[in-house]
């Protein structure tokens, strides 16, 4: 089962996974993540970086790979997620910038651009620590519904909704790129740990379905049923809809502490 975790809100739900990370660069320095972007992680990345200075961790040796990026964005865009990650994640956190990876979402090279990065993840070793938020319609990464359980990274193309979703971060929704290039969910299985956040109202049916819910293509955040180590960390209103919530609190007020998440 699909560990869950309720917490009060997303700032809790930051410390605690910032100190899992800590520990895990703590008794490996070379770590390598799975970096998500959006909104939904940024608790999280503004956690670890206050913890870094008292933390007595190097960081210069940490891996990342970016779960996504749009296709067709100009280098350097503000809103493409190398120029993201280099703003809320490498910079903030003291990151190697030669170490952090994202799509190639060029359209010069778009044809093998997938290949390309699922080599480059297995050169690296495996990504230890995936980091993962869910869509509204139940998508992580851009695998929206109808993604392949067993698909690897490739271009995709927006849903309405995720376009519409997205559309705040660009100046209309018409400014929202309509493909993208991610992780698949094979891909994102691959990863040693999965850890999911998602906060709020609007994630609480996604969540219930991809926890609870049949494993199915139609809701891809289900896919993480699939995998044998799972934490996802949820505030009181997006964690509403899971029947099982009180076995959730009541799993994770018993669990052993050297267990950790």
């Amino acid at each position: 089962m699909t560990e869950v975790v309720i917490v009060d809100n997303p700032d809790a739900a930051g410390a605690l996974v910032a100190a899992h990370i800590l520990d895990l660069i703590r008794a490996k320095p070379a770590t390598t993540l799975g970096l998500a972007t959006g909104s939904t992680p940024l608790a999280l990345y503004r956690s670890l970086a206050a913890q870094l200075p008292s933390g007595g961790v190097d960081v210069s040796l940490v891996r990342g790979f970016a779960l996504d990026e749009y296709v067709g964005l100009l280098p350097g865009h503000p809103e493409s997620y190398s120029s993201v990650i280099g703003r809320e994640v490498v910079g903030p956190l003291g990151l190697t910038p030669e170490l952090i990876s994202v799509p190639d979402g060029s359209l010069a090279g778009i044809r093998t651009a997938g290949d390309h990065y699922e080599n480059a993840i297995i050169a690296a070793g495996g990504i230890d620590l995936q980091i993962l938020g869910i869509g509204s319609d139940g998508h992580i990464g851009f695998n929206e519904p109808g993604s392949s359980l067993a698909s690897l990274t490739r271009v995709k193309t927006l849903t309405q909704q995720t376009r519409r979703d997205n559309a705040r971060f660009f100046a209309s929704e018409a400014d929202v790129p309509l493909h993208c290039i991610t992780q698949g969910l094979g891909t994102i299985l691959r990863a040693r740990h999965l850890v999911l956040l998602a906060f709020g109202n609007g994630k609480a049916e996604a969540l219930a379905g991809a926890v609870e819910g049949p494993v199915s293509s139609s809701n891809p955040g289900s896919a993480i049923q699939l995998h044998p180590h799972v934490t996802v960390l949820a505030d009181e209103a997006a964690a509403s809809h899971l029947a099982n919530r009180d076995y959730y609190r009541f799993a994770w007020a018993n669990k052993p502490e050297w267990q950790g998440i």
